[in-house]
C-alpha cells in the first residue's frame, strides 16, 4: 500500500507540475554549487563533493527509502578566465521515476567592497524518465499512465550571484530559468518550473578554538517555499582541522541533526539526519564526502578566500 501511495504522489507531482521538483538537501552549506553557479571558484582550490541522500527511510514495503538522491560537484578558480568553472551532477530516483541533471557553470569574480562577488551562469541538460511497465492503472487503458519506459531531455539554464567576505556570505540564484519542456518518448510533456534560492551565513568567533556558523537556506518555485534555519558549532584544533555539530529547523517538516569532521586537511566527512515531526513519511539520512585539491600559483592569495565556512 505504501508503494501504491508513493506512485500516486509521484504521478500527481509529475503531471500536475505543481510541486517543487528539485531534490532536497540537508547539508546545503556543503554544496552551494548545486543551486548557485555564482559560487564557482570562490574557494581558490579545486573543490570536489559527493553526497548521497536516502529520504523517508523505511517508507517502501521492503524497508528501503522512498527517494534516493546523489550529487557530485567540482569547481575551481581559473585566473585567466577572471573567475571560476564548475560542474554539478544530480541524480534523483523516486520509485520508478528518475531525474538526471548535468550543469556546467562559469562565474566571473571580482572584488567588491570588503569582499568578492561572483556572477555566474550554468548551462546543461535535464533528463527525466519513468518505468511505466511497473505501474498498474486503476482504469485499464488510462492514457495518462505510460505502459512502458519513457524518457526525454531538454536544455536547462540557471544563473546566480554569490557575495562573500571573511565573515559572511549571501547568494541568490535561479534554476530552470528557461522552464524546460521535456517531451517524453510517448508524446507526453514533463514541465520544469523555475526555482529560486537564497543562501546566507555568518561566521562568529567565540574563541580561538570555537566558532558559531548560523545560516539559512530558502527554496521556492513561486508557488510553494521551503526554509531551513541552521546553526553549527565548529571546533578547530591546532592543526587547523575542524569538527562540527549542529541542528537545523525545516519549516513545517522537522529537525535536522548535523555533524562531521576534517579527516585530513583536505578531506572532510559530513552526516545529516532528518527527524520528521509533521508527517509519517519517515526519517532521512544523508552522507557527504568532500576533497580539496590545492592549486599552486604564484599569485597572492586573496584575503577574501577564507575556509571558515562549512
Amino acid at each position: 500500500m505504501n508503494r501504491i501511495l508513493l506512485i500516486l504522489v509521484v504521478l500527481m507531482s509529475t503531471f500536475g507540475v505543481s510541486a517543487q521538483q528539485d531534490p532536497q538537501f540537508s547539508q546545503n552549506m556543503f554544496n552551494k554549487l548545486a543551486n548557485n553557479p555564482g559560487f564557482a571558484g570562490s574557494r581558490g582550490v579545486i573543490a570536489t563533493s559527493v553526497l548521497h541522500r536516502s529520504q523517508w527511510i523505511g517508507f517502501n514495503d521492503n524497508g528501503s527509502a522512498a527517494v534516493s538522491t546523489q550529487n557530485f560537484s567540482v569547481d575551481a578558480e581559473v585566473p585567466f578566465l577572471n573567475g571560476g568553472l564548475g560542474l554539478n551532477i544530480v541524480k534523483d530516483n523516486v520509485a520508478q521515476f528518475s531525474n538526471l541533471g548535468l550543469q556546467a557553470s562559469y562565474a566571473y569574480r571580482t572584488e567588491l567592497g570588503v569582499g568578492q562577488i561572483g556572477m555566474g551562469m550554468s548551462v546543461g541538460m535535464f533528463q527525466s524518465g519513468l518505468e511505466g511497465g511497473f505501474l498498474k492503472a486503476a482504469v485499464s487503458g488510462d492514457q495518462a499512465i505510460p505502459t512502458g519506459d519513457v524518457s526525454g531531455s531538454s536544455l536547462d539554464i540557471g544563473a546566480g550571484v554569490y557575495f562573500n567576505t571573511q565573515d559572511m556570505y549571501i547568494g541568490v540564484s535561479s534554476a530552470h530559468m528557461n522552464e524546460p519542456n521535456i517531451e517524453w518518448s510517448d508524446g507526453q510533456d514533463f514541465n520544469l518550473a523555475r526555482h529560486y534560492f537564497l543562501i546566507s551565513g555568518y561566521y562568529h568567533e567565540i574563541s580561538s578554538a570555537l566558532s558559531l556558523n548560523p545560516s539559512i537556506y530558502l527554496k521556492s518555485d513561486g508557488a510553494t517555499s521551503q526554509l531551513d534555519i541552521n546553526t553549527n558549532v565548529i571546533y578547530t584544533n591546532h592543526n587547523n582541522n575542524q569538527m562540527w555539530g549542529g541542528v537545523s529547523y525545516r519549516l513545517d517538516e522537522g529537525l535536522i541533526l548535523l555533524g562531521g569532521l576534517d579527516i585530513t586537511n583536505d578531506l572532510r566527512f559530513g552526516l545529516g539526519y532528518d527527524v520528521s515531526m509533521v508527517n509519517s513519511m519517515g526519517n532521512s539520512l544523508e552522507f557527504m564526502l568532500g576533497y580539496n585539491f590545492k592549486i599552486k600559483t604564484t599569485k597572492a592569495i586573496s584575503k577574501y578566500k577564507n575556509p571558515r565556512f562549512l
